[in-house]
């Protein structure tokens, strides 16, 4: 019973997709369709509403029966000093949602010693990305393993920095996620590790991939550049660990770094930093 749960779990963002389509479709373009067709409408947009509400009801009740997995230590994927938000080691899930394995997942945004980011709310409302430290630096593997999925092709759009920005840049989400995760994630590497883990890094910099689906790779190796692609609001590198290589499908597992120094402790750690905690990683 359990197990037919989580498989049903799994597939809550495709059945949820998948109803709110057909109803979509029914309400812009039922009345084109024949008066002869209208009782199986009827049916099909009664069983779609049913698939709408399981997919809810999956989506609010399905972590209560997933088991807590084991935290697997990892290698950054960042070299210097970074600013994390959304972490895990503030709150789960730590982007507010489960979806595409991202319960565990955490931003990173590049604030060498001694040079400023550009801040929220000053300056420009969207600008170039060029003009964050974060832009171009180097992206490396997490784990050793084979590249799964890799792409390249999205381009880098301009931060979102005033508050009507980060509104349009909501509404800009909404449409991204029909396109499906590879929007939200914009350029992206997912490499699997030999047990079935699989490590995903994302928004990076458009055509700075450098590995290829069917690779093998090795931790620490470089794989490609910060970028601001997909749903991003400032260049940053997004990283997490999930359970299968299907986004759609994945759930997400809790990680941390491997020998990096939280804000100014002397000592290297395994751990993952905390929203607005600084951590500097080595390489």
């Amino acid at each position: 019973m359990r197990r037919s749960f989580i498989l049903l779990y799994r597939v809550r963002g495709i059945l949820l997709a998948a109803t709110v389509a057909v109803l979509l479709g029914f309400s812009l373009f039922g009345s084109l369709l024949p008066d002869a067709l209208s009782p199986f409408i009827t049916q099909v947009a009664w069983w779609a509403i049913f698939g709408m509400v399981l997919g809810i009801l999956l989506a609010l009740t399905g972590p209560r029966f997933l088991h807590e997995a084991e935290t697997t230590v990892v290698s950054s994927p960042v070299v210097g000093r970074w600013l994390a938000l959304n972490s895990p080691a503030t709150k789960t899930p730590s982007h507010g949602v489960r979806a595409y394995g991202q319960t565990y997942a955490i931003d990173l945004v590049y604030e060498p010693d001694g040079h400023e980011r550009p801040r929220f709310g000053v300056g420009p409302a969207m600008r170039p990305p060029q003009q964050y430290p974060a832009y171009g630096e180097s992206v490396h593997s997490m784990v050793s393993g084979t590249v799964v999925r890799a792409s390249a092709w999205h381009r880098d759009h301009r931060s979102r920095s005033k508050l009507l920005a980060l509104i349009y840049m909501m509404f800009e989400g909404t449409i991204r996620e029909l396109g499906g995760p590879g929007f939200i994630l914009g350029n992206h590497v997912v490499v699997r590790r030999d047990e079935g883990l699989y490590a995903v890094t994302a928004h990076l910099q458009q055509g700075s991939t450098l590995v290829r689906s069917g690779e093998t790779v090795a931790v620490g190796q470089l794989i490609g550049r910060c970028g601001n692609s997909g749903n991003s609001s400032e260049p940053h590198v997004h990283c997490h660990l999930m359970d299968r290589a299907s986004l759609f499908r994945a759930i997400g597992l809790p990680m941390m770094f491997d020998s990096i120094v939280l804000d100014d402790q002397l000592n290297p750690v395994n751990a993952l930093p905390k929203d607005g905690q600084h951590m500097t990683a080595n390489r």
